[in-house]
């Protein structure tokens, strides 16, 4: 039998290394290829006309802290200048273009001069801070970012991740920071937030008096809305033990503080937290009682020009699946005659 000349196997022009020796490999016309054209699993081809060469992970953790300290932290070799809230960042296109807001803008932004200059307008995004803005940006060039997210800026670091968009993991990251950021010292500014916010169901949980407007937060808002109305409802009675009011050794005027708490919350939000089935504060008297004397604080604040009443119903069904029933009338403002 005949033998067939050795060949070298190339991938575009290059010959085939394993750990630094050619591979030589013997074959026949019709071992080497199938029918198809395809090359065989003994083949030193490649499908994709490469060579498989060895994946070293710290190979591309340096390129990436090379990006992040010398790209975005100290901005060398930068073409582009980002202008926001008084701030100048030069950064790089390549890199922004993995924002869809980022990539937008540079697309749409007229070039007067060789380095391309973008303005990004945040008057209309409070809760995008300067902060937040920056950590966003620097995900764009590594995930170190992550490690500056703190429960201070989470939800500033959120606005900015869905501003900017495709960056899923940093916003996800940022919103379990917010989840965890919720307790019973800053259950307050959360309820001012999420008066702010649009509610995509019909819940009740929306304050009527504010028409809240379109939210950066996108889908995380009406996450951020349910997180906050299960703490109050759910976890706050449970934190400061009022959902076991015969037990001596609960937490001394918890109860007290859950009044002075409900007593700033948004109308509709009182009421649906009280009517709700999950509101385990004991019986329904006892709920009944709860509502009665948080109405007493509201009067003095922010119920003011406003009549709330709570009634407790007797037998089943007449307020669905609660027996406290919460409502609340505006007054009329007085008219003055004037007398000609």
């Amino acid at each position: 039998m005949s033998s067939v000349p050795s060949t070298s196997g190339s991938a575009n022009g290059q010959a085939v290394h394993t750990n630094g020796n050619s591979t030589h490999v013997e074959h026949t016309p019709d071992t080497s290829f199938d029918t198809n054209g395809a090359s065989s699993p003994s083949s030193p081809y490649h499908s994709n006309g490469y060579a498989q060469l060895p994946y070293t992970n710290n190979h591309n953790e340096e390129i990436v802290s090379h990006l992040y300290h010398s790209g975005f932290q100290t901005g060398n070799y930068s073409d582009t200048v980002l202008h926001v809230h008084q701030h100048v960042y030069r950064l790089h296109a390549i890199i922004l273009s993995r924002s869809p807001y980022l990539a937008h803008l540079m697309s749409t932004s007229p070039q007067t001069s060789g380095q391309r200059v973008i303005f990004v307008n945040l008057e209309q995004e409070p809760e995008v801070t300067q902060e937040g803005f920056a950590i966003a940006l620097g995900y764009l060039y590594s995930a170190i970012s992550l490690n500056l997210i703190r429960p201070e800026n989470a939800r500033a670091v959120l606005a900015a991740g869905c501003l900017l968009g495709g960056m899923d993991d940093l916003c996800q990251y940022a919103y379990s920071a917010c989840r965890q950021s919720m307790s019973v010292e800053t259950i307050g500014p959360w309820l001012e937030f999420m008066d702010t916010i649009p509610s995509s169901a019909s819940d009740g949980s929306a304050t009527p008096d504010i028409a809240p407007t379109s939210s950066v937060f996108g889908q995380y808002a009406q996450r951020l809305r349910d997180d906050i109305f299960h703490f109050l409802v759910v976890t706050l009675p449970e934190v400061l033990e009022v959902t076991r009011p015969q037990d001596t050794s609960s937490v001394p005027n918890g109860r007290d503080h859950l009044l002075q708490i409900y007593s700033r919350v948004p109308f509709e939000l009182f009421k649906s937290a009280v009517e709700s089935p999950t509101f385990l504060i004991g019986t329904d008297q006892a709920r009944f009682k709860f509502a009665k004397d948080v109405i007493e604080l509201r009067k003095r604040g922010i119920a003011r020009g406003a009549e709330e009443t709570v009634v407790l119903a007797f037998g089943q069904g007449n307020f669905g699946n609660s027996a406290v029933h919460i409502t609340r009338k505006l007054r009329k403002r007085p008219l003055w005659k004037v007398n000609s």
